[in-house]
């Protein structure tokens, strides 16, 4: 039988997220309120991958391609699926702060879509993190959405790239996007 969780009575905070089940659910603080993803699938997980190793071929020194790693946004806590960390940050936490993400990386699964669309970017804007890319799966094969930070606060959208394109992300460093290398 799992494990039943309690509400704290007061907001989630990110103490109460070491207390959950390592059971390949995504535990996530927004603004105080708990929101679970259903486990991954090992496409999405792939995927994931594919965008972190494309991440890591071009990664400059002193910069890290993580994932795993939370994000600390204002009062919530979410965890993207690939972070990329500035020189000189620390290593080996469980948290970033917003200050030390260069980009943070989506990729959409049925169960997450509207969140990795609209709440997650948000935040991730409103934290002043300055580039985000959403990776999205079509039937097409998938299409990554790379997003600059405006100086309004929010993420503008700078491009798509669809299967068959190959194009130069300039943030958060020169880096090589080709949609059609990835299998999801």
């Amino acid at each position: 039988m799992a494990p039943r969780l309690e509400a704290p009575g007061r907001p989630w905070m990110e103490t109460d997220l070491r207390a959950f089940p390592r059971d390949n659910h995504r535990y996530e603080v927004v603004d105080g309120a708990l929101h679970v993803s259903a486990p991954l699938d090992d496409d999405h997980q792939q995927l994931v991958e594919q965008v972190a190793t494309d991440l890591r071929s071009a990664v400059p020194p002193g910069w890290t391609v993580t994932g795993g790693v939370g994000v600390r946004a204002g009062g919530s806590y979410l965890t993207p699926d690939v972070t990329v960390l500035r020189p000189g940050s620390p290593k080996g936490g469980a948290w970033a702060d917003p200050g030390d993400v260069a980009l943070v990386v989506e990729v959409e699964c049925p169960s997450s879509r509207r969140f990795d669309r609209s709440v997650k970017p948000g935040l991730y804007a409103e934290a002043g993190i300055e580039a985000f890319w959403r990776i999205e799966r079509t039937s097409n094969g998938p299409v990554a959405h790379l997003y600059n930070r405006a100086a309004a606060g929010h993420y503008e959208l700078h491009r798509s790239v669809n299967p068959g394109q190959c194009v130069t992300a300039e943030l958060p460093y020169a880096v090589q996007i080709a949609p059609a290398t990835w299998h999801a």
